[in-house]
């Protein structure tokens, strides 16, 4: 059995180490026991204990777990806890998290954030995402367009296929892999023609990816 009195003391020792360990021991716990504790580590001193913390809270959801990893979302100053946050919220699989995850996609200045609410919006494949995540394709950062081209595949963005084949020839080979991936979730007259295009790709992995979907999509013409 964990002791949680235990755990909760040993989140107060000064001994980096010492923390960790305890965190790392919620694993074993139930998401209501662990809440207190991970919200006591969200206020420690090292950024490595508070994003645990953060991440705990996306992986052990409790009601408070939502409103707490929106406000980590919205005002924490650090840029990496934001984005642990915006992380944490498409663990949570809660429609509530997408309005808060679209305002991070439009107005957080760090990428890492923005390509975290990325991310998770495509995990909760929630079809209100469309507009910030087509308007964040024009992300000057190839990570965030690729986190946004998986995710309108995720959400089944069919509307967008004809602004995302304005990926095909992108310089970024994980671009390719990612457009390659999301139109197998977007069938139409396009697709089939954009993905054998893609599956003679110079790079072994966007061809492996436009042949993985071009095959899904032949499943679903014969099911």
């Amino acid at each position: 059995m964990v002791n949680l009195a235990q755990l909760s003391k040993q989140l107060e020792s000064p001994q980096l180490k010492d923390r960790l360990l305890a965190l790392v021991a919620l694993r074993d716990v139930a998401p209501a026991e662990a809440f207190p504790l991970l919200k006591k580590a969200l206020a420690d001193e090292s950024l490595q204990i508070r994003s645990m913390a953060v991440f705990g809270l996306g992986v052990k959801p409790t009601p408070e777990c939502l409103p707490l990893l929106v406000n980590l979302l919205q005002s924490d100053p650090d840029y990496g806890i934001r984005a642990d946050a915006a992380g944490a919220l498409g663990y949570l699989q809660d429609e509530r998290a997408v309005e808060p995850l679209i305002h991070a996609l439009y107005e957080d200045t760090e990428w890492l954030v923005r390509f975290s609410a990325a991310v998770s919006l495509g995990n909760l494949g929630d079809k209100r995402a469309y507009d910030a995540l087509m308007q964040a394709l024009d992300a000057p950062e190839p990570v965030v367009q690729q986190a946004v081209i998986a995710a309108l595949g995720e959400i089944g963005a069919v509307a967008a296929v004809d602004r995302l084949l304005t990926f095909v020839q992108s310089e970024d080979w994980l671009v390719r892999q990612r457009l390659a991936e999301a139109l197998g979730n977007l069938p139409g007259p396009k697709t089939r023609a954009a993905l054998q295009y893609l599956a003679k790709d110079n790079h072994p992995q966007v061809r492996a990816a436009a042949a993985h979907s071009l095959s899904r999509l032949g499943d679903e013409n014969h099911s």
